[in-house]
């Protein structure tokens, strides 16, 4: 009788198993499998030197770099008096193990560090996942145990002022960094847990050359949109969950004059604006007792009182939705804001939504007619197969026809470029020969576009460039 892998091998050959297995299993035994030697060691030293420092680590008269040294001295002092024999390599992995836990947030800090990681993800103690160019990939490190998570958790979500327990047993929040962090604990987390996801946040924003280099836009949509942005035109950025929304609308904020009031209003404050006059709302969590809240409603009717000239939010998730269109209905051009959605025609009824969970009975067709009246362009993205994030729309509202809401595209993404040797889709957001109805309105105040921005890059012009 043949053996079990023999058998396996010949159903693989002939397509009846698929030729590799599932990774995720054997990832998850793997560290779940490797025992640590050094654990029992690393923990005893961490506790000592905590009680050792005291108060001293909250010290605000003692700079980080003091903080830093003198937490590596004490680490070097207490291991020379454990007689616990380590070599040169073990004693250097644990005081970088012991001080990024002491003064970072343990075996996931060399990753924050790390800027070719966009994402980590900890399902447990034991089981670490990276995303690295869109793809995610198992990590070596590991927590000790629950407790020692919970408490790295804790640390980050107390540094905002936010709090995790079992009667908020999940939290948004943000790293001083700007970096998003998601956390949930049990009694939500049904297998493993504690989770935690981190977002991290670039420190040097992403500018529209760099986009333009990745292929998430092509140089002609990129001039295309400043214009757009300088014409004070209302743009919606669109797109699924980690698309890349945030890091566009960020592009698009870049390009607001330096000489206008600009203020931003997000749930976790991301954006990294460069002008001078930038104002910064953030929302406010219910506190302890369940009072307090200040929602993205509250500050978008609030941001209307500040003499803006700009308002930008970071995304529309709920009745701030009727605000805003109310906003860019009344003299508030040129606007920015996010939204989910999975294609431009999804943004409307997505949006219609939205209104309705503000509470306010409204007919649909006052609501299409607010949405067609307020917002100019959507800017639609998404993260492809092969992880890559790209632009692949930015269509215009034209207006109404009937009870519809119509729509044409000025730029789509080139999907018959094809993939190269690596996977990748070769293709950029190229222009499809329609002209904007709202050229002629900005040309008036002074903001042209140039003919070629609606031509494609093969120099063909399609009939509908030609009327």
């Amino acid at each position: 009788m043949s053996s079990l892998h023999e058998r396996l091998a010949r159903a693989r050959t002939a397509g009846v198993l698929p030729q590799s297995a599932p990774r995720e299993p054997d990832q998850r035994q793997l560290h779940r499998s490797r025992p640590d030697p050094l654990a029992e060691l690393r923990q005893k030293v961490h506790r000592a030197l905590v009680e050792a420092l005291g108060p001293r680590l909250y010290d605000t008269e003692m700079s980080s770099d003091q903080l830093h040294d003198k937490v590596r001295e004490m680490l070097q002092r207490a291991l020379e008096e454990e007689e616990t024999p380590l070599t040169r390599d073990e004693r250097r992995r644990l005081v970088s193990e012991i001080a990024d836990d002491v003064l970072g947030f343990g075996p996931i800090e060399p990753f924050l560090r790390d800027p070719s990681v966009t994402e980590i993800m900890v399902n447990a103690p034991d089981v670490i996942y990276l995303e690295r160019e869109g793809r995610i990939y198992p990590a070596e490190g590991r927590f000790v145990d629950e407790t020692h998570l919970r408490r790295v958790i804790d640390k980050m979500v107390g540094l905002v002022g936010r709090r995790i327990d079992e009667s908020s047993p999940y939290v948004d929040a943000r790293l001083p960094d700007g970096s998003r962090i998601n956390a949930v604990i049990s009694p939500l987390c049904v297998n493993g847990g504690p989770y935690l996801t981190v977002r991290k946040f670039a420190p040097d924003p992403f500018q529209a050359d760099d986009l333009i280099t990745f292929g998430t836009m092509s140089a002609k949509a990129a001039k295309f949109l400043a214009r757009a942005v300088s014409g004070r035109l209302n743009i919606l950025v669109a797109g699924g969950a980690g698309a890349g929304k945030t890091t566009t609308l960020n592009v698009l904020s870049s390009w607001l004059p330096a000489d206008e009031r600009i203020v931003t209003i997000e749930d976790a404050a991301e954006l990294q604006l460069r002008q001078p006059h930038w104002l910064r709302l953030e929302y406010r969590p219910p506190n302890i007792e369940g009072r307090g809240e200040v929602t993205i409603r509250d500050l978008v009717r609030n941001a209307l009182r500040m003499r803006p000239d700009r308002i930008v939010v970071g995304e529309v998730r709920g009745g701030e939705a009727l605000d805003m269109l109310q906003a860019m209905n009344t003299g508030h051009d040129g606007s920015l804001t996010t939204v989910h959605a999975n294609s431009p025609r999804d943004v409307l009824s997505r949006l219609e939504t939205m209104v309705l969970m503000a509470g306010v009975d409204i007919p649909v067709r006052a609501i299409r007619e607010q949405i067609s009246s307020a917002i100019n362009l959507i800017v639609h993205q998404s993260r492809l197969k092969d992880g890559s994030r790209r632009l692949t729309h930015i269509t215009e509202i034209v207006g109404m026809e009937g009870d519809v809401i119509t729509l044409q595209d000025i730029y789509t993404f080139d999907y018959k470029a094809g993939i190269d040797e690596n996977g990748r889709f070769r293709g950029v957001i190229q222009p499809t020969g329609l002209r904007p109805r709202f050229l002629d309105r900005l040309s008036d105040h002074g903001v042209l576009f140039d003919g070629d921005l609606f031509i494609s890059d093969n120099g063909t012009v399609p009939l509908a460039m030609r009327r």
